[in-house]
């Protein structure tokens, strides 16, 4: 699943725009940049450029988030006539995955874009590739060392659970006495952790709101069901739900259908498409997903086109791209979902 705990831009749906995000210099050193008018360095833009490749090494796509990452870094490199994109096969195997990523950087690949199994565990590669000159756009799951990579970008967790929180105390501020339950993901986890801790900053917003149950689950339909269950069985009233991730949110629906509840609205989490629709339809307690965009892919392939183009960001100052780039998490409701349809992942 994913894990971090940064701030900042969503292709298409981000805190910056889409324009924004394209630039920089493949290392510390100066590079030459194309010229540009009014003495302005060049910016990405979607002309073709110098050719580039692209290697990508993240891990098994096991989740229907994963899957969509893939999925988006190789539609947004197939829009460059000039990007060759060089995907491994993925793996949840630490070992398997410093290998596939030691092939690429032996292939010498121009620019490298890791979502590591784990981030801490793949640091020493990610410091392998940078010394051969190779930048790394570490996405989602940060490496222990900022030296391991040039750019960090991905989701916010702790920002996940805080809006969760805030839409949930609006729609129950003026209920007295309300109770929220939580289904969270897998708590040896800290994105799962950052999560709670976000939602559980909101609810101290609003003091007439009390959690009185968590269970965590562990981000399947099957667990999400069964977790799901217990709470119903244990909580025979509460007012609203809050669930860590969409997929699991598959079966705990179908726990609340079999209940016969709809005393409570439910909140997701990721963005998966089955959501959005269920939100769209308005037929069932799902009001809203907090999203944990996946189309941080293909801004990572954006990322990676410009640094190895040594061009800058269009409507920035700086000669270089940002150090980390965080997503914001936005919340999906009837009244927008329409807007973040095409972001949904199956």
């Amino acid at each position: 699943m994913p894990e971090t705990s940064r701030r900042g831009l969503l292709f298409g749906t981000a805190a910056v725009s889409a324009g924004a995000l394209l630039t920089a210099c493949t290392s510390n050193e100066p590079k030459t940049k194309e010229p540009a008018a009014n003495n302005e360095p060049a910016a990405s833009d979607d002309k073709p450029g110098k050719k580039v490749t692209i290697g990508f090494a993240g891990p098994q796509a096991d989740h229907g988030w994963l899957n969509a990452i893939n999925e988006n870094a190789k539609s947004r490199a197939g829009k460059y006539s000039e990007v060759t994109l060089e995907i491994t096969e993925g793996s949840n195997d630490t070992a398997a995955q410093i290998g596939q990523v030691q092939t690429l950087i032996n292939k010498k690949v121009d620019v490298l874009v890791i979502l590591p199994a784990d981030g801490k565990a793949l640091t020493q590669v990610g410091l392998q590739a940078m010394k051969a000159g190779i930048p790394v756009i570490n996405l989602d799951r940060v490496f222990a060392s900022p030296q391991a990579y040039r750019c960090w970008i991905g989701g916010d967790n702790y920002g996940m659970g805080l809006n969760a929180g805030n839409y949930i105390g609006e729609r129950l501020k003026d209920k007295k006495n309300a109770k929220v339950v939580e289904l969270a993901g897998l708590d040896n986890l800290e994105l799962t952790k950052q999560r709670s801790q976000g939602f559980a900053d909101a609810l101290k917003n609003y003091p007439n709101i009390k959690r009185v149950a968590r269970q965590a689950a562990d981000f399947t339909v099957e667990s999400g069901q069964a977790k799901m269950a217990q709470l119903l069985q244990a909580q025979k009233q509460f007012d609203a739900l809050w669930n860590h991730d969409d997929d699991q949110g598959v079966g705990a629906l179908r726990a609340i259908e079999q209940a016969g509840r709809d005393d409570f609205l439910m909140v997701g989490g990721a963005g998966a498409k089955a959501a959005m629709d269920a939100i769209k339809a308005d037929n069932s307690v799902l009001k809203a997903t907090v999203l944990y965009p996946p189309t941080m892919a293909a801004s990572a392939i954006d990322l990676a086109r410009a640094l190895g183009q040594g061009k800058g960001v269009g409507g920035m100052s700086e000669l270089e791209i940002p150090a980390s780039i965080t997503l914001y998490s936005a919340v999906v409701t009837k009244d927008n979902v329409d807007e973040y349809l095409p972001t949904g992942f199956s």
